[in-house]
């Protein structure tokens, strides 16, 4: 089924448009969570989650890239949870080393500002606008996809200290970009 169809049954109010949605989008939201959160039966509620919060903003939203929308929806409330759960406490894994890796760059406590915030968001869409097509690819699919390091290296065939020293390349650029824009870090 298309994406306008899966998105008229929301607007129809069609209970189909969930099954439709894990049909289509299920294992992406599922491998979103759960490189995120690492537990299968929390990233299985947070994709459950996905499909509640899909009910309750479409209409009035009207997503054009569902995929696009339904990850995203599944990646905040993931990280939500996440944050939520490990509030106050000193945690290993993915999550906590990519969000700590650009917490050197952006500080979360800027983020809260509106204004701030949409700046924010537009230097970091021409941050990733101005990336040739791998290092968007591998910056997004380790900050945006929480995907491991050594995931990285066997899907691009570079050694794991390539991809490492590369993203850590691709987080100076960053910060260069962001001062340029006038982004106080």
């Amino acid at each position: 089924m298309e994406d306008t169809e899966i998105v008229q049954l929301y607007w129809d109010r069609n209970e189909r448009a969930i099954d439709e949605s894990d049909r289509k989008y299920g294992s992406l939201c599922r491998s979103v969570a759960l490189r995120i959160l690492e537990i299968p039966e929390d990233g299985e509620e947070c994709v459950s989650d996905t499909w509640l919060r899909a009910w309750n903003t479409m209409p009035p939203q009207r997503p054009s890239r569902l995929g696009a929308f339904l990850g995203k929806i599944t990646r905040n409330l993931a990280l939500d949870r996440w944050r939520r759960d490990h509030a106050g406490k000193r945690y290993g894994g993915e999550t906590a080393l990519a969000l700590e890796e650009l917490g050197e760059i952006v500080s979360g406590k800027s983020l809260e500002d509106e204004v701030r915030s949409r700046e924010l968001d537009r230097a970091m869409n021409a941050f990733l606008r101005s990336l040739p097509d791998r290092d968007r690819e591998l910056f997004l699919r380790r900050y945006w996809g929480v995907e491991t390091l050594e995931s990285l290296a066997k899907q691009t065939g570079l050694s794991v200290s390539a991809v490492h020293r590369k993203l850590g390349k691709l987080r100076e650029s960053l910060r260069d970009h962001l001062q340029k824009e006038g982004i106080d870090l």
